[in-house]
């Protein structure tokens, strides 16, 4: 599932494919994509609407139109690409046309993917986005926010940490990632983490999200981005599907083991 950093990659590589371009038409193939509407509705509502900027809240994109913001959510498998022509793809779902003659295409080969249409500047008083954290490298994102939500909660800090409602972004690369930089491991209760770790967590989300997006992201599965390119920080990590293999910073192998209902990676020695 694309994390925050390949979301933003996303972001970046969209803007310039279709701000300032007019919806002519709405092609809807898997219409129960279309979240807080009916498929008809989405449609007749965007067309000859103007995207003017794509913004990004944790996993979600959001397309600014005239009038209207769409919220999109890429989920596990979910692609966007600008084509000049569409070649007959049955994973293709949702095609924005545009006046100019090319194409936004949205691609999700689980129909996971989901869109919401609001009124511009309602889309952040509803759900999906209404009931986020803050994001990581927002002001919000305090010392004292995040050991309060810490110190409040006995469930195992991969769990609280894969909480949107906590901190926005982070997922299960991420997660396994930025335990191990802190040192923690996944079976700890959020509430047992002293000073010193929350601090030293809240260092490590931040600079490991960023780190991420400056390599482009990461490609375990499938994620490209918006230009078809895949992400490089995956030849970095230090855990996540590294089962088996040396640590890279000790030499014990990488554990997996599950926590929170997910597949969860860390070394044995390197976090307590």
């Amino acid at each position: 599932m694309p994390e925050m950093p390949e979301v933003e990659i996303v972001r970046r590589t969209l803007l310039p494919l279709t701000t300032r371009k007019t919806i002519k038409d709405v092609t809807i193939r898997w219409p129960k994509m279309i979240q807080n509407t009916d498929a008809d509705t989405f449609r007749k509502t965007l067309n000859g609407q103007t995207i003017h900027d794509i913004s990004r809240r944790g996993k979600f994109l959001i397309f600014h139109f005239d009038d209207y913001s769409v919220v999109s959510h890429l989920r596990m498998e979910g692609r966007y690409r600008v084509e000049e022509k569409i070649e007959p793809d049955p994973h293709t779902h949702l095609v924005f046309h545009f006046t100019d003659g090319t194409h936004l295409l949205y691609r999700d080969v689980r129909k996971f993917g989901t869109f919401h249409l609001f009124p511009k500047g309602e889309e952040f008083f509803a759900p999906p986005l209404s009931h986020l954290g803050p994001e990581p490298f927002s002001d919000a994102f305090t010392f004292a926010f995040l050991k309060e939500q810490l110190k409040k909660t006995s469930r195992l800090i991969k769990a609280v940490l894969l909480d949107q409602k906590v901190v926005v972004g982070l997922g299960n690369i991420y997660v396994d990632e930025v335990l191990f930089r802190s040192g923690i491991h996944p079976e700890r209760k959020a509430q047992d983490l002293n000073d010193k770790e929350i601090e030293k967590l809240r260092a490590e989300i931040i600079t490991t999200l960023k780190e991420a997006i400056d390599k482009g992201g990461s490609t375990v599965r499938s994620y490209v981005n918006s230009q078809g390119k895949k992400g490089t920080y995956q030849l970095q990590l230090f855990v996540y599907a590294r089962n088996g293999e040396p640590c890279r910073i000790c030499g014990r192998p990488i554990e997996k083991i599950k926590v929170a209902g997910r597949g969860t990676h860390f070394c044995s020695n390197c976090q307590h």
